[in-house]
C-alpha cells in the first residue's frame, strides 16, 4: 500500500505558465524534466513510486525558487492516481501537461522472459501511461487544452535483439500514442512520444532479464555522452514545437531513417548484431 502523501510548496499563480504532471520524477530523466519546467516558470508535480526521491527532487527545485508538489505514486495503482486528481482538484490545481515518464527495464532473449516479466513490464511501461491518460486527459477535454508527452524508448522502434518484453512495451507506447494523438489533435489535446537511447539514469535499478544484457545496457550508459538534463531539453524542444515522434539523440536518428528507407538492409544489420552475441 503506497501511502497518500502530498506535499505541496507554492500554489499556482498568475506567473507561472502552466502545471506540469511528471510521473518518476525521483530521479533520472523525470526529475531533469521537473527541474527544467520549474526553470521555466512552471508548477511541478513531483509524481515518484519512492516519496524520499520524490521529496529530494521537490527539495532541489524550491532552493532554486520553483514551485514544486510531491506526491509518491505508484503507476500501476489506479486509486494512487485517483487519490492525485482529487487531491489536486481540491486545490484548484489542473494539469496542462502530462509527462508519463516512470518505467522499468529488462532484456533478454523475447521467449526468455517468463510471464511475471511480460506482466510486469505491460503493466508499468504501458498500462501505467494508460492509467495516467484516462485520469487527466478527461480534464484536458473538458477545457478544450492539454498536452501529453509519453516516453518510450528507441528499443520501441529499432526492433533490435535482446530486447525482450522491454522493446515490445515500449512499441506499444508508441502506438497507443499514435492512436490517442488522431483521436485528440481535433479536440485541443496535443501528444508527443519520446524514443530516448541510452543516457545515465537509474533505470537499471528494477533491471529483470539477463546478466548479459544488463552488462551490456549498463556499458551503453556509461559510454553515453547525453546526460538526462541534455535528452530532457531535446524532448521540452522538440513537444513544444508540437512534433510527435521525438528521437532526441542524432545516433538513433539516423538509426530510424536506414530502417524506414532501407528496411531489409537494417534487417540484415539486425542478423549480423545476432550472430556476434551468439558467436
Amino acid at each position: 500500500m503506497y501511502a497518500f502523501a502530498i506535499q505541496t510548496a507554492h500554489n499556482r499563480n498568475a506567473t507561472m505558465t502552466k502545471t506540469v504532471l511528471i510521473t518518476g520524477a525521483g530521479s533520472g530523466l523525470g526529475a531533469a524534466f521537473a527541474r527544467l519546467y520549474a526553470s521555466q516558470g512552471c508548477q511541478v508535480i513531483v509524481a515518484d513510486v519512492n516519496a524520499t526521491r520524490a521529496d529530494e527532487t521537490r527539495a532541489s527545485i524550491l532552493a532554486q525558487g520553483g514551485h514544486a508538489t510531491a506526491f509518491e505514486i505508484d503507476i500501476t495503482r489506479e486509486v494512487d492516481w485517483e487519490n492525485l486528481r482529487l487531491a489536486l482538484a481540491e486545490q484548484g490545481i489542473v494539469v496542462d501537461l502530462l509527462i508519463n515518464n516512470a518505467g522499468v527495464a529488462s532484456g533478454g532473449p523475447t521467449l526468455a522472459a517468463d510471464m511475471d516479466e511480460w506482466q510486469w513490464m505491460l503493466d508499468v511501461n504501458l498500462l501505467g501511461l494508460v492509467r495516467g491518460c484516462r485520469c487527466f486527459v478527461p480534464d484536458m477535454l473538458t477545457r478544450g487544452q492539454g498536452q501529453i508527452i509519453n516516453i518510450a524508448s528507441f528499443a520501441g522502434l529499432a526492433g533490435a535483439p535482446g530486447l525482450g518484453s522491454y522493446g515490445v512495451a515500449k512499441a506499444a507506447v508508441v502506438a497507443f500514442s499514435e492512436s490517442l494523438r488522431a483521436e485528440l489533435a481535433s479536440q485541443g489535446v496535443r501528444v508527443s512520444v519520446a524514443c530516448p537511447a541510452f543516457f545515465k539514469t537509474r533505470l537499471l535499478d528494477s533491471f529483470r532479464g539477463t546478466p548479459r544484457m544488463l552488462k551490456t545496457a549498463a556499458k551503453l550508459m556509461d559510454e553515453a555522452s547525453q546526460t538526462a538534463d541534455d535528452i530532457a531539453s531535446a524532448i521540452q524542444r522538440a513537444a513544444a514545437k508540437d512534433e510527435f515522434l521525438i528521437i532526441p539523440t542524432a545516433v538513433e536518428r539516423r538509426r530510424w531513417w536506414w530502417k524506414r528507407h532501407f528496411p531489409d538492409l537494417y534487417f540484415t544489420q539486425m542478423k549480423k548484431l545476432i550472430a556476434r552475441r551468439t558467436g
